[in-house]
């Protein structure tokens, strides 16, 4: 190494004293240092980054490539000769072999797998930030709520597997909403109300903005915590304000978190002055588009309990197509785990196999796995004193510990199927028990 480098890793060496957390400049001296042969201090620099930034490319990059150069000249036995330093420089202080049998003397590749059925995960692909509007039901500034806003650019593509809900969502909701002089023809105006349901963690809510980002409209959330108030009269101005704010927006998809907390069964709810039953009556007066027109609006809505929303809401007009939503099929749960795995370091992992060992585990479940693992190398690492890879040992323990959550959910599931499908509202849902031979 030249005098001139001498000096630069001198700089770059004095900023990294004075700035220690900065990931990006001690992410830049990792490749430098890789560049220029230094593999073992890239690698110390990379396991530091990792430390507070897991996910960091350049940080994975370098330490990927410095553990393939650390353990290239012992792999086979054929390497060049290790020679003295030359004379008047100091020696490295790195200890090259030790670092090496840290290491270990073969790093297996990330994902074990065909070349050819790699699929890359376009971590571009996601949302807008979303934005925080004040909406005004009443027209004065005497009341207004908060109410966010996005504009998505995931689409149905970007929804990993279960190509028989994207079927079914693209035939009986979108289709009609993209060829309105047909549905016009037809008697069919542009408004719309869709239930999407199913186990807790299957991403019914991601899976409600890749319907928004294909009508290009844009997303309005509302949860509960954002209408109910103690005060008569104010839920209700809330609700109606939400409303107005998604049709001001329109195209719009104004999406209903927790129907059920939303829409309760006014049954269920008790006899006396209630702000949930009020909800629920606006909800329905909102629904029917009384005073003001819905079209162009496009209401979806969530739930883990359908069978917990009040009747009403369900009827024809209203939320009158349901769709179910399944813990992720494989092609899926490759999509998921390969996202999550690839912002860690790995080594080895056999995706195949954990697949097919994870059926019915719901997307939160995946990602659960996948820290579970992590937690069991960071351990080891934090023994050690060197970043150690995830390996398929760790997940293996992973899968002794972490059980699918969607167990509980499909014992009640089967029960309503059994017993409360009169109307045929959840044929979906007894033709996946069947498939399961649950029911």
């Amino acid at each position: 190494m030249g005098t001139n480098d001498d000096a630069l890793f001198t700089s770059l060496f004095a900023a990294l004293e004075a700035a220690p957390d900065d990931a990006a400049l001690r992410g830049q001296v990792a490749q430098l240092l890789l560049d220029r042969g230094r593999a073992a201090e890239a690698l110390q620099h990379a396991g530091q980054v990792l430390q507070h930034a897991p996910g960091d490319p350049v940080a994975l990059r370098v330490l990927t490539d410095a553990s393939a150069a650390l353990r290239g000249p012992t792999a086979d036995g054929g390497g060049a000769e290790s020679r003295p330093a030359p004379p008047g420089r100091t020696r490295d202080p790195f200890d090259w072999r030790a670092a090496e049998a840290e290491l270990g003397h073969a790093v297996p590749a990330p994902f074990v797998e065909p070349a050819d059925d790699a699929a890359p995960v376009d971590d571009a692909a996601g949302v807008d930030e979303p934005q925080r509007l004040r909406a005004d039901g009443e027209g004065t500034s005497e009341h207004v709520v908060d109410v966010e806003v996005e504009r998505p650019t995931v689409t149905l593509d970007d929804v990993g597997g279960l190509e028989d809900v994207k079927q079914r969502i693209r035939e009986s909701f979108l289709e009609p909403m993209r060829h309105p002089e047909i549905a016009a023809a037809f008697g069919k105006t542009l408004r719309g109300g869709l239930v999407l349901y199913g186990p807790p963690g299957c991403g019914k809510t991601f899976m409600a903005k890749a319907i928004a980002g294909e009508l290009g409209a844009h997303f309005v959330t509302v949860r509960i915590d954002q209408v109910l108030d103690p005060y008569v009269g104010n839920t209700e101005k809330n609700l109606h304000a939400v409303f107005e704010a998604a049709r001001a927006k329109a195209p719009a998809v104004l999406f209903l978190d927790e129907i059920d907390a939303l829409g309760a069964r006014r049954s269920s709810i008790g006899t006396g002055w209630s702000g949930l039953r009020q909800m629920v009556n606006q909800l329905l007066l909102e629904l029917d588009s009384v005073g003001s027109e819905n079209d162009g609006l496009f209401v979806l809505a969530a739930t883990n309990s359908p069978w917990d929303v009040d009747p009403a809401l369900l009827r024809p007009g209203r939320f009158d197509r349901m769709t179910l939503v399944l813990p992720p099929d494989a092609p899926a749960r490759e999509a998921i785990l390969r996202h999550h795995f690839s912002r860690r370091p790995i080594a080895g992992i056999e995706l195949r196999t954990v697949v097919e060992a994870t059926d019915d585990f719901s997307g939160a479940d995946l990602e659960h796995l996948v820290t579970s693992s992590a937690e069991q190398a960071m351990s080891r690492s934090l023994a050690s004193g060197q970043i150690e890879p995830i390996t398929m040992d760790d997940v293996r323990t992973a899968l002794g510990q972490v059980r699918p959550s969607t167990g509980s959910w499909l014992v009640t599931a089967k029960n309503v199927a059994a017993f409360a499908n009169a109307d045929g509202r959840y044929d979906e849902l007894v033709a996946h028990l069947h498939r399961k031979r649950v029911l």
